[in-house]
């Protein structure tokens, strides 16, 4: 069976303080609020104080008509710099969140090294793979768009 790995990367602009943008990411219990595509999260284990152990289930819809589960570990913390993840469930694999300070605004790209861990994705990837980009562009477009409108501020999504 094939196996699929996908690099994806996301850039947004968020017209608000880097502690602001940091403080909403940190919280993925409240992602279900501002990113329309995030059904649901459940904390299934909690971590130290800089949520590093901490493990979630994160269930997201997506543009396509399929879902996902995921189960994501917090392995590593930098405040205000960077958080970074290893999932476990439909997608496996690691993403990266990158924070930049630009004085009030702080520019945020996120990452995602993925290996597709259903059996029909991995099969039908290298037909559907153009399909699969377009699917997360938007999801990450849609996320970055409400977080600016959940922090009340302007935002530029570069997807």
């Amino acid at each position: 069976m094939p196996s699929r790995h996908f690099d994806l990367v996301s850039h947004w602009r968020i017209d608000a303080p880097v502690d602001r943008v940091w403080a909403v990411l940190t919280d993925p219990e409240g992602w279900p609020r501002w990113w329309p595509y995030v059904r649901s999260v459940c904390l299934l284990k909690v971590g130290r104080a800089d949520g590093v152990g901490s493990v979630r289930r994160i269930e997201w819809a997506t543009r396509l008509p399929y879902g996902l589960v995921v189960e994501v570990e917090a392995v590593e913390s930098l405040r205000h710099e960077r958080l970074r993840g290893r999932s476990r469930g439909a997608l496996r694999g690691e993403g990266l969140w990158l924070l930049r300070s630009d004085g009030g605004s702080t520019h945020v790209t996120y990452v995602w090294r993925v290996e597709l861990a259903q059996p029909w994705m991995r099969w039908l990837a290298p037909l559907l793979a153009p399909l699969f980009r377009w699917n997360h562009r938007g999801v990450m477009r849609a996320g970055g768009l409400g977080l600016a409108r959940h922090l009340g501020v302007p935002s530029r999504v570069l997807c």
